[in-house]
């Protein structure tokens, strides 16, 4: 039997086996098949599952769960649960409850793996690699939420009167986070407007914080 998680005592089993390289994977897959995916409800229950997949990995990396514990059995009874009844019942209500359990699942990766950068306790390749896959992560999440706001909204998400498809809110999301600023698409209503700055901040704060002062530490390591 495998001795309960604690901060610190995943490191050594992470070094030897484990590796945040599987997660950035999984994510890249998120992302990849969150532009190309058609808007339809097999797809958000596709979706649905991917993220399930990344959370348990993320789990299972960090140390904090088995792959066969209790929780991820019930994690995964529930994702696919609620993925084949958008499957066969569709509507609105079930599109928006998938999004919104998508939406939990990445907020709970996001909290996983900033526990295993902290719990690193030392800047290594390990931690920045999670830090890139929290980044990515910060993004897919406000895809969820806008996806959220236009099943349940009655008006357009954007101010160009369209809700776009979840590839342009993909595309949306991911320019407000690095602060481009395109303006070809702008939200419309308060909510969106609001959720759109949020991110933007959110952004600009993580690469001047929590990457650079990953990188530079790093570095101070490397000529030391």
């Amino acid at each position: 039997m495998n001795p309960p998680w604690r901060p610190g005592a995943r490191v050594a089993r992470l070094r030897a086996s484990h590796s945040y390289g599987f997660v950035f994977l999984l994510i890249a897959a998120v992302f990849v098949f969150t532009s190309t995916a058609p808007d339809s409800h097999w797809a958000d229950s596709v979706l649905l599952l991917l993220q399930t997949a990344t959370f348990i990995v993320a789990l299972y990396t960090s140390g904090i769960a088995r792959a066969d514990s209790p929780v991820n059995v019930v994690v995964v009874v529930f994702s696919v649960g609620n993925a084949v009844l958008l499957l066969v019942f569709g509507g609105t209500a079930l599109d928006a409850l998938v999004g919104i359990l998508s939406g939990i699942l990445t907020v709970a990766t996001i909290l996983t793996v900033a526990l295993g950068i902290i719990d690193q306790g030392e800047a290594n390749v390990q931690a920045v690699t999670g830090a890139i896959c929290v980044y990515i992560l910060l993004g897919l999440l406000f895809v969820f939420l806008y996806g959220v706001i236009t099943a349940l909204s009655s008006s357009d998400f954007f101010a160009q009167g369209t809700d776009g498809t979840r590839s342009l809110r993909l595309y949306f999301s991911f320019v407000t986070l690095a602060t481009v600023g395109y303006g070809d698409y702008t939200a419309a209503e308060e909510v969106s407007r609001t959720f759109a700055i949020v991110e933007a901040l959110m952004g600009q704060l993580y690469l001047v914080t929590v990457l650079a002062l990953l990188v530079q530490r790093m570095r101070g390591r490397d000529q030391a």
